[in-house]
């Protein structure tokens, strides 16, 4: 038989592009499927995705928020959140704050600002956000 394409419709109708899809979400775990997702999400939103992030320059990012804590840091309140987009994580830190309404765990947010390192994590204050769709 002919070799066709991926994506495209063999003589006998069938996607050869859809069974390799459909095989992969069969082997794939729940974990790596959302991971897919959330990476194909942030490619949409034309966001950097974390991983690639460089240290001391400005970068939007998206995902979904994974924890929301609130950790004093020295004296003052901060509000800190992990974003997650599928390839890494990224520290969201807002100082002077106890609470953002809508900043909540798995919720969608897009985020810009300067990424820092700070104890080998990537950190962004005080980043401009977007809430996106909800949990």
């Amino acid at each position: 038989m002919d070799e066709v394409p991926a994506g495209r419709t063999t003589a006998t109708g069938q996607d050869r592009g859809g069974l390799r899809r459909f095989l992969r979400r069969m082997t794939s775990s729940k974990a790596e499927m959302e991971a897919e997702e959330l990476q194909q999400s942030t490619r949409a939103e034309e966001a950097t995705p974390i991983t690639a992030c460089a240290a001391r320059k400005r970068h939007c990012v998206a995902g979904t928020l994974r924890t929301v804590t609130l950790r004093p840091r020295g004296g003052a309140p901060a509000l800190e959140a992990e974003l997650y987009d599928g390839t890494d994580v990224i520290n969201l830190v807002w100082l002077g704050r106890r609470k953002i309404a809508g900043i909540d765990p798995g919720r969608r947010l897009r985020a810009e600002g300067l990424v820092s390192l700070q104890d080998g994590r990537k950190v962004m204050f005080n980043p401009r956000y977007e809430l996106r769709g909800g949990s």
